[in-house]
């Protein structure tokens, strides 16, 4: 089985680490940190564990390591390891650690050993490498991935990986197969996968901006989403959340209009930009992050001008916030480090 170590049974832990992530879920936005690197592409761990400190401290409802926003995809297998230790360790319990796993299924298996072995609470699937497969090959991928590994799995939908409704009542069957992920945004579909799924199965929004479609996904039953904006601007991210919750759909349209609209528009100028903006607007408020690695690039000068503007307006709306109306306005560099 070449060094392969199948399950036998299901992690000990799996009905904890569910209620953990949907105690997570309902409390706030999930985090998906970025992985710093130096100005010579080298893997920055000390940045990191101080960027994962301040997103920790903000209070989310679980973090993502080494997934797409954390350029999963650039990393080596020994970097995997460092940058899920080290989330494992600066999070010390206090909310749940989701590592991502990806390519073929043997070498999510060779992630998700390595994540286990890190420390990690479950792991999320990301969507396989390059080709597009029938729906019984997208089953079969998750089975595959299941069988080598203790952890809890969520898997993720988007791009080529999109389950039929039969498709994903066999993966949720699996053992320790506990959430989906949707990044689809087909709401139809959505909304027959969860009246298909076991009780308990959880569900969160996806989207690339998930702010932008979170009141249509919470019509359909799936109010958690993950938040790109968090990543970077975490008093916006909460902002939208508070207002969201409170039923404040006037906050909320102005949130959408003034903020996560223009930078929706500005994200799609060039393709990459839905994590190497991210990562331009986390150094615009001090985060030690460094730059992007190829194939992704940063943004231009005229690109990262409009960033600047559009998080001083965003910081802006935030110091106008009914929860926080004596706070001063925010800064480019004023969060928490």
């Amino acid at each position: 089985m070449c060094g392969w170590h199948l399950r036998t049974e299901t992690a000990g832990g799996d009905g904890d680490v569910v209620a953990r992530l949907r105690d997570g879920m309902a409390r706030g936005v999930l985090s998906f940190p970025l992985t710093s690197f130096g100005a010579d592409g080298s893997l920055d761990l000390d940045g990191f564990r101080e960027y994962v400190a301040a997103q920790v401290a903000t209070g989310p409802g679980a973090v993502f390591p080494a997934c797409g926003t954390g350029e999963f995809f650039s990393l080596d297998e020994d970097e995997y390891r460092q940058v899920v230790t080290a989330a494992v360790e600066e999070t010390a319990g206090r909310v749940p650690v989701v590592a991502g796993v990806g390519y073929g299924w043997a070498q999510a298996a060779r992630f998700a050993r390595i994540a286990e072995e890190a420390g990690a609470d479950a792991l999320l699937v990301l969507p396989h490498y390059l080709v597009r497969g029938p729906q019984s090959g997208l089953v079969a991928q998750v089975e595959h991935i299941a069988a080598r590994t203790r952890l809890p799995l969520i898997v993720y939908q988007r791009d080529q990986v999109a389950f039929s409704l039969d498709a994903f009542r066999r993966v949720a069957a699996l053992p320790n197969v506990i959430g989906l992920k949707d990044g689809h945004s087909d709401l139809d579909r959505l909304q027959r996968l969860t009246l298909a799924a076991p009780d308990g199965f959880l569900f969160f929004n996806g989207a690339a901006t998930a702010e932008i479609q979170a009141r249509a996904y919470a019509a359909v039953g799936v109010p958690a989403y993950s938040s790109a904006v968090h990543a970077f601007a975490p008093e916006i991210a909460a902002a939208f959340l508070a207002a969201l919750r409170d039923g404040d759909g006037a906050r909320v349209d102005r949130l959408l209009r003034e903020f996560y609209v223009p930078f929706v528009e500005l994200r799609d100028r060039v393709p990459g930009y839905g994590v190497s903006l991210v990562k331009a607007a986390a150094r615009l408020r001090g985060r030690p992050v460094g730059p992007v690695r190829a194939p992704l690039a940063d943004p231009t000068p005229a690109d990262l001008a409009d960033l600047e503007r559009l998080l001083s307006t965003g910081l802006a709306l935030v110091s106008e916030s009914p929860q926080n109306p004596e706070n001063p306005t925010p800064t480019l560099t004023g969060a928490a480090r």
